[in-house]
């Protein structure tokens, strides 16, 4: 699907050869038999547990250490049973997993249905802010039958999406004698308590420093053994100096975020060779309902008002030249919430929004203000995270201010905050206005509404619109193909009108790898998920 729709491409930059033995690699392991392989990156682990995260830096670990009942095989998009022996409905609101049997954690636990029931229990249980278990919105509850036997009771019949959600931040399995059971348990009883069956455990852990993986051989899961014994992964706070790295071979992989400048100047470099795979990575707009200009707890409150400050913003972007000025072409414009490639996309923001081309247009802007009444120039808190979406999110966002201001409509007060406090500070109603990103869980145009729309969302900001919620509810159960389809583009019709995000870009991730370094290719694959398991030093 990916291939033929056009969605954006994914680079993998890779080191020169003999790089990645410092911080911890040149040891011989693995059947590749060249050695630890040194991953560096700009993403921040926010937690391991995978209750308290719902964020691509954390889910990068989880994707190496966690067992899943349902994964994505390396060049498909599709799920297929990973630790399960076979995954099916077995009534309309009954989705039935069956275990492989002797499954093992790390640490010498047996693996079994009570681990996977009590996974599912204490998402729902914890519900934190920043996790994924709005995911889950559909589970009822859990049942564990017998040592190798899940029944998951759904509140809905006929789910579509539910398979996929299992391979999703909702989806890594834990164990119930290490994790507690009502609270996020830490970075260091993880760790310690040895929980994993993944690919790959952790053997040192240093947040967002230094991470060491070792080679699992009694994972049996889907993935297979992987080719190289021991993986090392560096964490950097400034993407100059992770390029600087990869040039002189001091790390094997450059995995998020390099800038678009550093690619372009990396693609004519020999020593380094730059790996291209499909992606599906929107940036976006939030405005918060209550805190915004007109938001309904401030002293101004105003929904017509609030709605128009939102509109303006939207005719006012200038997607090409963001694209095109920051991003160098790797991001495309977007104007639609759900990005092209995906079944069901279209582009409503593009027709309702602007020129009806795609540009800009300020006269529509200050028309929509006047007919609310609202006085202008209007005053705009607008936050954006200086180390989570790459080292050119400061010059997307100091030219979407200038967009704004450029109107005569907007007095922008940028700011910027780091990732740990900003997702945070974004569930605190601390921004009235701020930038995401999205890094899809599963290739379906489900993900890109469910978690953002429902009216219990992953965003927080306290939009609910009750005929979205219950569209978005039926999609979800519509087996037949066409009518699922009419659903959602009737869904992103609805939200372009409530504006309640801001869609503007879709692109990729980027990753350099090293003239020996072999498997790249095989990471960036259409379930979106980077896994070192590929990956080799010949």
């Amino acid at each position: 699907m990916v291939a033929t729709a056009g969605v954006a491409a994914t680079a993998l930059v890779l080191a020169a050869c003999g790089g990645g033995d410092g911080d911890g690699g040149g040891s011989d392991g693995g059947s590749s038999g060249g050695g630890a392989v040194t991953v560096g990156t700009t993403d921040k682990v926010t937690t391991l547990d995978p209750a308290g995260s719902y964020d691509n830096g954390s889910f990068a670990v989880m994707n190496q250490v966690f067992p899943f009942l349902m994964n994505t095989p390396l060049g498909s998009p599709d799920v297929e049973p990973d630790i399960a022996e076979s995954a099916e409905f077995t009534a309309p609101t009954q989705y039935t997993v069956t275990l492989k049997p002797g499954l093992t954690w790390a640490n010498g636990n047996d693996l079994t249905s009570s681990d996977v029931k009590f996974t599912f229990d204490r998402q729902l249980a914890i519900a934190d802010e920043n996790g994924p278990s709005s995911l889950l919105y559909n589970l009822e509850s859990v049942d564990a039958p017998d040592d190798t036997t899940v029944v998951f009771n759904l509140k809905s019949e006929n789910d579509q999406v539910f398979p996929q959600i299992l391979s999703s931040p909702a989806g890594p399995i834990v164990d119930e004698d290490v994790f507690s059971a009502t609270e996020l348990t830490t970075d260091d009883e993880i760790v310690d308590g040895n929980a994993f069956h993944g690919q790959y455990v952790i053997t040192s852990y240093d947040l967002n420093n230094l991470v060491s993986y070792e080679a699992y051989p009694d994972y049996q899961g889907l993935l297979g053994e992987p080719k190289t014994e021991q993986i090392n992964v560096k964490y950097y706070a400034d993407a100059s100096n992770l390029k600087l790295d990869i040039q002189e071979g001091n790390i094997d992989v450059a995995f998020r975020s390099l800038s678009a400048t550093d690619i372009e100047d990396l693609r004519g470099n020999d020593q380094v060779k730059v790996v291209d795979g499909p992606g599906g990575e929107i940036r976006y707009i939030v405005f918060n309902f209550n805190t915004q200009p007109f938001g309904a707890t401030t002293p101004e409150a105003d929904p017509a008002k609030a709605l128009a400050v939102r509109q303006a913003v939207a005719h006012l972007l200038d997607r090409e030249e963001l694209a095109d000025q920051v991003y160098k072409g790797t991001y495309t414009p977007l104007y639609s919430f759900v990005p092209e490639g995906l079944t069901g996309a279209t582009e409503p923001l593009m027709e309702k929004y602007g020129d009806g081309s795609g540009g800009p247009d300020a006269d529509k802007a200050a028309q929509v203000l006047e007919a609310a009444g609202v006085t202008t120039p209007i005053t705009l808190s607008l936050q954006y995270s200086n180390d989570h979406y790459g080292p050119s999110s400061g010059d997307e966002y100091a030219l979407i201010k200038d967009q704004l201001e450029s109107s005569g409509l907007f007095t922008v007060d940028l700011q910027t905050t780091e990732w740990v406090q900003y997702s945070k500070d974004r569930t605190a109603d601390v921004y009235p206005a701020y930038q995401l990103g999205w890094f899809p869980d599963y290739s379906d145009a489900d993900n890109y509404l469910t978690p953002f729309f429902l009216t219990e969302n992953f965003i927080s900001n306290h939009y609910t619109n009750q005929e979205v919620n219950d569209l978005i509810l039926q999609q979800a159960a519509t087996p037949d193909a066409a009518e699922r389809q009419a659903l959602i583009e009737q869904i992103q019709d609805t939200v372009a009108d409530d504006l309640s995000t801001v869609p503007y870009l879709q692109g990729a991730q980027v990753a350099v790898t090293g003239a020996d370094v072999e498997g790249a290719e095989d990471t960036l694959d259409p379930s979106f998920k980077f896994r070192y398991g590929a990956l080799s030093k010949g």
